[in-house]
């Protein structure tokens, strides 16, 4: 049993000051496997404290000691790499061996790249008689998700440290076991007190208090357009800045000089990663009209691969949803697709187990692109395709949602390329293109503002600031 009753802040692990607690449940067995406590304001109050009153010390290291405790907590965290994999497996239902590689890969990864790039990164240069110089904005409240809880936090809070700021990491009360791993290794690692600080609780009651204070500088939140929209009125009271990711529509466009078979695989394969809980999941297929059910037969033959199973086993590729909330919201959008007309063409809204917060991998053929399935981020392993019968119309229907935050085009590499350029989205893969963690992420429109990962996800964290200096050539 994973039972937390304390909190950490200003490096010292301590009781919160609220008696309430949250329970975790394992989405598989459907039982409690932990605890953490439900803090408040006065928690948040006093975290965001002890970060403000860390800030001169840490913004005023030397980046390279910096560097040198993030290559410590790297060294560290990848040492209990099995136990954090088996652990976020434990709470969010995503199969261990996909949880190797991304929930425990990914974080380190991140970690990694940021000690390298805090080795060769310009905190100023010369414009002219002007010394332009990039300072750590300040306290940053890290806000995460609870689909990849341990890489979320740490694309925030291994930038916002090596650019000098301090932080609150406020994660998911969903699955928050790994961030304890993460603060007790910070801790072990020597960070001096207040750099790091962990409370948990419910948006409303901590996160808001956290997003409203007045000592917070940034707020970086990854979560749903909704909270996103949320944490964006609060913000502006005291006009902070505000980083966010969230949701996505992705589609998959798929012209019609590409190799098709291979294009479904993959789009497939990328919506229902982690069960389709992926910001980024390629949710909406488009294909040109006249290959349309050959694509949908690709697509069905694909799906069957996806068969529920205990996420600890290592054979296993579709894991439950997160939570009994999250399953029955799938669940009623799979009903409403069924409702609306398009072609049930896998899956559909019966439970696949007797045990678990399953959903059967669903795919719909003939999506209409107005219709909910086709606009609304799901959350779920549940692929729209849609046909199309020009590239402009392709174009329009894969822009035509609030969101743009991924996006995938298959064809000839010229002609990929092209359409890309034309679509409004932070990250397009052609032709199957990996994930990159040295580019930076982010999303256009309602998919969030500001930028994660690489140089620019180092540079967000951080205020720019002009020296004028005297300039010899002027008379005195």
């Amino acid at each position: 049993m994973h039972d937390k009753h304390l909190i950490f802040i200003d490096g010292r692990w301590q009781a919160p000051a609220s008696a309430g607690a949250i329970d975790i449940v394992n989405p598989y067995t459907e039982a409690r496997i932990g605890r953490v406590p439900a803090c408040g304001a006065e928690e948040a109050d006093a975290a965001v404290q002890a970060a403000r009153a860390a800030f001169p010390l840490w913004s005023g290291m030397p980046a390279a000691e910096r560097g040198a405790l993030l290559a410590e907590l790297h060294r560290r965290l990848a040492a209990r790499g099995p136990e954090i994999a088996a652990l976020i497996t434990s709470e969010t239902g995503m199969p261990v061996r996909m949880s190797q590689r991304l929930q425990l890969g990914l974080p380190l990864t991140t970690l990694e790249l940021t000690v390298r790039m805090l080795q060769d990164f310009a905190f100023e240069r010369r414009v002219g008689h002007s010394l332009v110089v990039r300072e750590a904005i300040g306290v940053v409240a890290c806000i995460t998700p609870w689909n990849y809880p341990l890489h979320q936090a740490m694309s925030k809070v291994a930038p916002a440290l090596a650019a000098g700021c301090t932080v609150v990491l406020k994660p998911s009360e969903i699955a928050p076991l790994s961030a304890f791993v993460l603060a007790e290794e910070i801790e072990a690692a020597g960070f001096p007190p207040g750099v790091f600080n962990l409370i948990t609780g419910t948006g409303a009651a901590v996160g808001e208090p956290l997003v409203a204070h007045a000592e917070v500088d940034m707020v970086s939140f990854t979560g749903s357009t909704a909270a996103g929209r949320r944490i964006s009125e609060i913000a502006a009271r005291t006009v902070k800045r505000v980083a966010l990711e969230l949701g996505g529509k992705s589609a998959s466009v798929i012209l019609d000089d590409a190799d098709l078979p291979a294009a479904v695989k993959t789009t497939v394969n990328v919506c229902f990663l982690n069960a389709g809980q992926t910001c980024t999941a390629l949710t909406r297929m488009l294909v040109p009209r006249s290959r349309h059910d050959e694509a949908c037969e690709l697509a069905a033959g694909v799906a069957r691969a996806f068969t529920p199973g205990d996420p600890m086993d290592e054979k296993s590729r579709l894991g439950p949803l997160t939570t009994a909330t999250q399953r029955d919201r799938v669940t009623d959008y799979i009903r409403r697709g069924e409702a609306s007309g398009a072609r049930l063409v896998a899956g559909g809204a019966g439970r696949p187990a007797e045990r678990g917060f399953f959903v059967q991998p669903t795919i719909f053929g003939a999506v209409d692109p107005a219709s909910a399935i086709a606009q609304e981020e799901i959350f779920g392993p549940v692929l729209c395709i849609i046909p199309y019968d020009s590239e402009d119309e392709a174009v329009q229907i894969a822009n035509g949602t609030i969101y743009g935050l991924a996006a995938a085009v298959w064809g000839d590499e010229a002609r990929a390329r092209a359409v890309g350029r034309r679509l409004r989205a932070g990250q397009v893969d052609i032709n199957g293109g990996s994930y990159n963690p040295s580019a930076p992420f982010g999303g256009y429109k309602q998919s969030g503002n500001g930028r994660e990962l690489g140089v620019e996800g180092l540079e967000e964290f951080m205020e720019v600031k002009a020296m004028q200096l005297r300039d010899t050539a002027m008379p005195a």
